[in-house]
């Protein structure tokens, strides 16, 4: 019996220890630079990430030296995704399976659309009566596409489509000017600025037809970028009362929340995990240049420069614009000092999966009430 218990002993914890090796546990953090598209060696910026850091879209030029959008896979490099007709296009959100991309493109007449592309055809989603028009991201299913868009009267107002009811106008607070910037994962969240009565640019929260002032810092302007899956938690920036920008975290329970800077006076969120828990922007430190940060509510404020200096060869530096809903993938730009250019990169944080760590627990539990017995 004693020798039965401990072949069982030594079973589970060769499973155990096999899960933390294929979880990658014992994986370094890694820094890849996504290169540019064929033909011009010149510059290139990420601002989506897949859920599992597969797929990253953004923008980049091409040989003609157009700005174009681009998917970027490890097995096919960078994908230009075309245009509309106009020569010019950009990506700013993704699915999260990779295979929805949003963003604009330029038309035949030189008019700016949004546009959903998949399977290889990019789709014009129209206007608000107007000529111009820019989808900023897109829901976890790629089912629901928030933006900008003008109007009849030439103002630029918030959009939220799906293919049976088309572009919705989301309204103002009471002005004429707004733009989405950031939708939750089943696309009824959905948040950015809207001018107020008074003219000033605050940051939203919609939600069942409701657009909710999310308020300032002390100041009298205010910017939603980023929202959680559960549309619980929007993270934007906002002016404090000395007039400088800061990147903030709000929630119904706690309202605006000042997340601070790298030293300097001027921060920005631009995207947030799926729990909310993870906060990646731009910041300035106290030499005043901008860097990538990463925010949490037990450590702060991080420069992820400094946090992965040994993968920032020589004086190469990084800005951190999109988070995959996990926390473990973050994408932007910076300079590459191997290329000497601008260039998107693909940060791999590798953080111990839950789902794993779980049922390495569980199994751990599972040893020791065998053992009892």
């Amino acid at each position: 019996m004693c020798y039965t218990q401990s072949r069982f002993k030594a079973l589970l914890s060769a499973c155990v220890l096999s899960l933390i090796a294929t979880a990658g546990w014992s994986q370094q953090p890694s820094l890849r630079w996504l290169g540019t598209l064929p033909g011009y060696d010149n510059s290139s910026e990420a601002y989506g990430v897949s859920a599992d850091g597969a797929v990253v879209v953004g923008v980049a030029r091409n040989a003609a030296g157009d700005w174009r959008a681009f998917r970027w896979t490890a097995s096919g490099g960078m994908q230009d995704l075309g245009d509309l007709g106009g020569g010019g296009s950009w990506a700013s959100g993704v699915s999260a399976d990779g295979a929805v991309v949003v963003g604009g493109a330029y038309n035949a007449a030189g008019q700016r659309r949004a546009f959903r592309w998949e399977n290889g055809v990019m789709q014009d989603l129209g206007t608000l009566g107007g000529n111009s028009s820019g989808a900023s991201r897109v829901s976890a299913d790629g089912a629901v596409v928030v933006g900008w868009a003008e109007n009849a009267a030439r103002y630029e107002r918030p959009f939220r489509w799906t293919a049976s009811g088309g572009m919705q106008d989301l309204g103002t607070l009471g002005g004429d000017w707004s733009a989405a910037n950031g939708v939750s994962a089943d696309g009824a969240v959905v948040v950015g600025w809207s001018s107020n009565a008074d003219w000033q640019q605050r940051a939203f929260r919609w939600e069942n037809g409701v657009m909710q002032d999310l308020g300032t810092l002390g100041g009298n302007e205010s910017n939603a970028r980023g929202v959680s899956a559960d549309g619980s938690v929007v993270v934007g920036w906002a002016l404090n009362a000395d007039w400088q920008w800061r990147a903030f975290r709000w929630t119904a329970s706690g309202g605006m929340q000042n997340l601070g800077t790298l030293g300097g006076n001027e921060s920005v969120a631009l995207g947030v995990s799926a729990d909310g828990a993870v906060v990646v922007g731009v910041a300035r430190n106290a030499a005043g240049d901008w860097r990538a940060f990463r925010w949490t509510a037990s450590g702060g404020m991080e420069d992820l420069n400094t946090t992965y200096a040994s993968l920032l060869t020589d004086s190469s530096t990084i800005l951190a614009s999109a988070i995959s809903p996990d926390g473990r993938y973050i994408v932007g730009y910076g300079r590459n000092a191997a290329t000497g250019r601008w260039e998107a990169f693909l940060l791999d944080t590798v953080p111990e999966p839950a789902s794993l760590m779980a049922l390495g627990a569980g199994l751990v539990g599972l040893l020791r009430r065998r053992g009892k017995q």
